[in-house]
């Protein structure tokens, strides 16, 4: 794919502007923030027209926006972030993504990695390997029937606790406590029924992941204190979506929202940005299937939790309460979302999309645990299976200038097929071994496709939100053991 070559006016050292004047159509100006070193990424697959077509969408305000791990994506740049006026703006399937709720979730322990033994880990990583399964098409460990499963997407992670998947003190530290509310089915069709209900508790392949980390360094001791970390201390990341099920709502309003866009005579400039006004009968159903999905993706991680949990147990042998394994926050990445923000002066409503971006709420927020309310949202970065993961904070400048987003991660730079070609004569997995990182997935394919070669330098993606001022670093985990799907 050729580079881009639009406009791009330098800002300030971390943000660019794609003026509105660069193609008819556009109601608002494009904002993709990256410093010069991530210009050539950002420029190299074309996802900043995709930031133009974005602001052509009716009712967008304010601005197109982009964050450093930007990327190409189905219709919406990953890394997008954009808002609609809930009066006279749009939904769209492709700004929320086909892995709905895809998110990160962090438990912190008591346990220290200066005592944790080479061959504990390995048997930790194993035991997490075992117990929670993985890989394309995998099946879970919990039988549901189609009822149940309707309550799962109304439900949430709720129901999982009540199953006896974790605790209260879990919901208390997800986001939207883990069961959104406005859940509806009638737009979740039986073939997306039946792909999730054998799914539920399942790691998945690609980019998902189970990892082992070690906080190896503190930005802020009071913010890390009060968040329940510290210097060496051992944290377990889980990533991971609402699998198929998910996929098959994205693939299903995807189709219906094309129609209705002709029928509301919305002018796409491209077809997967199929989307349909938000007061529409279509724009609800969508909007119901999608926050059902969402559900369904909170009960899996919490499900998922729940077995690392007793993986560790089964290793170590001492009481989960004990070990400390308690929630740090769970974060949704790929979500829209009604919010209030304040527009030049004036509180309104809008429909926040956020695809491959995180909520990044600053201090005082109303949405926040009471615990955190004074520090700010957790933000939770994952990096490459090779490279660091970070905690932030959302901020007030978050508020001013981003609708409350952060980016997600450390975004791609190769596609999949590329990064199966440049590594179809390594081993990935003896490399990582040999820089101390035990990895274990269900194919070898997999570790070939997410190889940390194919992602960007995810310090500089975060360094890149610290500086602009929309998260601040508190502190960084790097990997020890990492489960792939």
């Amino acid at each position: 794919m050729a580079m881009w070559n639009g406009p791009l006016e330098r800002i300030d050292e971390t943000r660019l502007l794609i003026p509105r004047t660069y193609k008819p159509g556009m109601h608002v100006d494009g904002i993709i923030y990256a410093d010069d070193h991530l210009l050539n990424d950002v420029k190299a697959d074309q996802a900043p027209e995709q930031v133009a077509n974005v602001a052509t969408l009716p009712g967008i305000v304010g601005y197109s926006l982009a964050m450093p791990d930007i990327h190409w994506g189905y219709g919406f740049a990953i890394g997008g972030v954009a808002a609609f006026d809930i009066n006279n703006g749009v939904i769209s399937p492709g700004g929320v993504g086909y892995d709905i709720n895809c998110g990160v979730r962090l438990l912190r322990t008591a346990l220290e990695s200066k005592n944790l033994k080479p061959e504990i880990l390995e048997k930790l990583v194993r035991a997490i390997f075992d117990n929670v399964p993985s890989g394309v098409g995998s099946r879970g460990k919990i039988r549901i029937s189609q009822s149940t499963v309707a309550e799962v997407l109304n439900r949430g992670a709720r129901w999982a606790v009540e199953q006896g998947y974790g605790t209260e003190d879990d919901l208390s530290y997800t986001e939207e406590n883990g069961e959104m509310s406005g859940a509806e089915l009638a737009g979740v069709s039986s073939r997306a029924l039946e792909r999730g209900m054998p799914q539920l508790g399942t790691l998945g392949a690609g980019n998902h992941f189970l990892e082992i980390q070690e906080v190896v360094e503190v930005y802020d001791p009071q913010a890390a204190a009060q968040l329940g970390l510290h210097h060496g201390q051992i944290t377990v990341m889980i990533h991971t979506g609402s699998r198929g099920l998910g996929y098959q709502i994205c693939d299903d309003n995807v189709k219906s929202l094309v129609a209705a866009a002709r029928k509301y005579g919305i002018n796409l400039v491209d077809r997967q940005l199929a989307c349909a006004p938000l007061d529409s009968p279509e724009g609800k159903r969508y909007f119901g299937a999608m926050v059902a999905a969402a559900n369904y993706a909170w009960a899996n991680r919490q499900a998922i939790a729940h077995w690392v949990r007793e993986a560790f147990f089964r290793v170590l042998g001492v009481p989960i309460s004990r070990l400390g394994m308690t929630q740090v926050y769970d974060v949704a990445h790929n979500i829209a979302k009604i919010e209030e923000h304040t527009v030049n002066g004036k509180k309104i409503k809008l429909c926040v999309h956020r695809k491959g971006a995180t909520r990044a709420f600053p201090p005082g927020h109303p949405a926040l645990p009471e615990k955190y309310r004074a520090l700010g949202q957790p933000v939770l970065i994952p990096g490459d299976m090779g490279s660091s993961s970070y905690v932030l904070l959302g901020t007030e400048q978050a508020a001013q200038d981003t609708f409350g987003s952060a980016c997600h991660g450390a975004g791609r730079v190769w596609s999949r097929t590329r990064a199966l070609e440049e590594t179809k004569r390594r081993n990935v997995a003896e490399e990582l071994r040999a820089r101390g990182i035990i990895v274990m997935a269900a194919s070898r394919e997999v570790l070939n496709e997410e190889v940390p070669d194919a992602y960007k330098d995810v310090d500089r993606v975060v360094d890149v939100c610290h500086r602009s001022g929309i998260a601040r670093k508190v502190v960084r985990m790097r990997p020890l053991g990492v489960v792939k799907g």
